[in-house]
């Protein structure tokens, strides 16, 4: 049996979960990327491949550290940003990760930008 990581059950968690959410022109996909020192969130259009609006932590400051006030503000950079090309309303895509702390800031933060999901 082979060792398991905590990235390697991420994967298998996210390809059950992209299995059943695609992000359509008229619903974007918002996806969360986390690593240990910043978030970064893009709004990916799956049926023409593209993403339409990204932001993350590290473009906020440039020392900027993961924590639930940057993630917030993250959230509704993005959520600026689309509005601006127009989308409204989208999938969330968690990524694998839990919908907790950071990632869940986000979410609150694109909710409170204008969002709909």
């Amino acid at each position: 049996m082979a060792v398991k990581t905590k990235n390697s059950r991420r994967e298998r968690i996210k390809r059950g979960i992209r299995k059943n959410l695609e992000g359509t022109t008229a619903r974007p996909r918002l996806s969360v990327f986390r690593s240990n020192k910043a978030i970064y969130a893009q709004i990916i259009d799956d049926s023409k491949g593209h993403t339409v609006a990204a932001a993350s932590s590290a473009e906020l400051a440039k020392n900027a550290k993961l924590n639930l006030e940057n993630s917030k503000s993250v959230g509704k950079k993005v959520a600026e940003k689309a509005l601006a090309s127009g989308v409204k309303e989208i999938v969330f895509d968690r990524n694998g990760y839990l919908y907790h702390g950071n990632v869940k800031a986000l979410a609150e933060g694109a909710r409170e930008g204008g969002l709909k999901f």
